[in-house]
């Protein structure tokens, strides 16, 4: 039996006619995915590349006239990039771990320890993926202004990017799908040589549940990495911005060249493709994984 998986059977695919027009379909769609993803890396490189006047034309350039990659080193010391590239560091960080503990709890809890109205809650979970991000920033910033019952400001701190995205439904399900394949027996079984809820967690389940951790974890810092909105909402102090905050206002002043702020962007750019490039195999092994049952 062929493991791959297709809309065309292998005979379909031997005749001749079928298997031209199969080929240069899939050829084509495969060219138009690839420029569509890859042409706005391109053009941000080349932007930065480019002296200001030539990339200020009305009729932009394919090829810079002149090459300029020393328009990297000025962004690094005159934009401070340093400093934003470690707050975003420091966030993405944090957000990873918040995230990670909220995120695996709650699935364990409702896939191994199966609460009262749990299906409920993940149900009322997995709804919020169905609102628009925009609709709940509102909400959110309310609530960060002035956290309810202790009525603290947590603007313009780590918490405010923390603390929203700690219980991410979407990781939750993913989490939860992966830990419906673990089977009782094995947790019965521990169970009965006297380990608790919380040991048979640390014990058992993370150290089976490492392709889907790798997975959650990758995808947390990469959404909190790329995020824009709401960092530009909560950190207003300059000091505490993120890069692509920081970038941003910074190109509003005027007094920025284009070119080195697309330099930023694209050194913003480098450490979230690294990762994906590094890491590509395991984020698809871990959602195969996770969606195998259910």
């Amino acid at each position: 039996m062929s493991e791959t998986r297709s809309l065309f059977s292998d005979a379909q695919l031997r005749r001749g006619r079928a298997r031209w027009v199969y080929f240069v379909v899939l050829t084509l769609l495969t060219l138009l995915f690839a420029a569509a993803f890859l042409f706005p890396m391109y053009w941000m490189v080349i932007g930065s590349l480019k002296e200001p006047a030539e990339l200020a034309r009305p009729i932009p350039t394919w090829i810079p006239e002149s090459f300029h990659p020393e328009v990297y080193v000025q962004a690094w010391n005159e934009l401070n990039i340093g400093r934003f590239f470690l707050n975003t560091a420091f966030y993405a960080f944090g957000a990873w771990l918040v995230q990670l503990v909220v995120d695996v709890t709650a699935a364990y809890a409702l896939s191994k320890l199966r609460p009262v109205l749990g299906n409920v809650v993940l149900g009322a979970m997995l709804s919020t993926l169905l609102l628009p991000t925009a609709a709940l920033l509102v909400p959110a910033y309310l609530t960060i202004s002035d956290v309810p019952l202790l009525h603290v400001n947590l603007l313009d701190t780590p918490w405010a990017l923390w603390l929203p995205s700690a219980a991410n439904a979407f990781n939750i399900y993913i989490l939860k799908q992966f830990f419906d394949q673990i089977p009782d027996e094995l947790l019965d079984a521990a169970r009965m040589d006297g380990a608790g809820s919380l040991r048979i967690l640390v014990s058992i389940v993370l150290p089976l549940s490492r392709p889907v951790l790798a997975v959650v974890s990758i995808f947390a810092v990469i959404a909190m990495w790329k995020d824009f909105l709401w960092p530009l909402l909560v950190l207003q102090e300059p000091r505490t911005q993120t890069l692509s905050v920081a970038l941003s206002r910074l190109s509003a002043t005027g007094r920025v060249p284009l070119t080195e702020v697309m330099a930023g962007l694209v050194i913003a750019s480098v450490p979230m493709i690294a990762a994906f490039l590094v890491f590509q195999r395991s984020i698809l092994k871990g959602l195969t994984a996770g969606g195998l049952k259910g």
